[in-house]
């Protein structure tokens, strides 16, 4: 029996998650990109995963500098999750940012920070499941920005 594009995507925006912006920097220029397919993976090595669109742009620059940053978003800035959605805009122009310890853009105010190696990537239908291992983290603070039911809330 097939599965109803419309209803999958109901069933599965009942599932909250966090939401975190990937940068990465490939042949001099940067990328960014909005994740909510984020997790954890394992402690040793520690490991995160994250799903990537196979057309996007970014898939192809993620391939190719083999490292990348998760930032988690705070409440706050609901505005970056918006921007990092978005296609064909120049995405980091007015946005505070800085080098971080991969030299790589980290988002300013995130809640934390996950620099990552490419450890490896898997098939995941039209999408590809990228895995990180962890080399660098920073925690910030405030509360964290979530997605539920196609659109932002916050923690009260």
């Amino acid at each position: 029996m097939p599965i109803d594009d419309a209803r999958f995507r109901q069933v599965l925006g009942r599932f909250a998650s966090g939401v975190t912006v990937v940068t990465t920097e490939f042949e001099g220029q940067f990328y960014g990109m909005t994740v909510s397919s984020f997790s954890s993976l394992s402690l040793d090595p520690p490991l995160i995963l994250f799903c990537v669109d196979n057309q996007l742009t970014t898939h192809a620059a993620l391939l190719g500098a083999g490292k990348f940053v998760v930032n988690v978003l705070e409440q706050s800035q609901e505005h970056l999750s918006r921007r990092f959605a978005k296609r064909d805009i120049e995405k980091f122009q007015g946005v505070a940012y800085q080098s971080g310890a991969l030299d790589l853009p980290v988002l300013d105010g995130a809640l934390a920070v996950i620099e990552c190696r490419l450890y490896s990537t898997a098939p995941g239908g039209d999408h590809t499941i990228f895995i990180g291992e962890v080399l660098e983290m920073q925690i910030g603070d405030g509360l964290p920005l979530l997605y539920y039911r196609g659109g932002y809330h916050e923690l009260k």
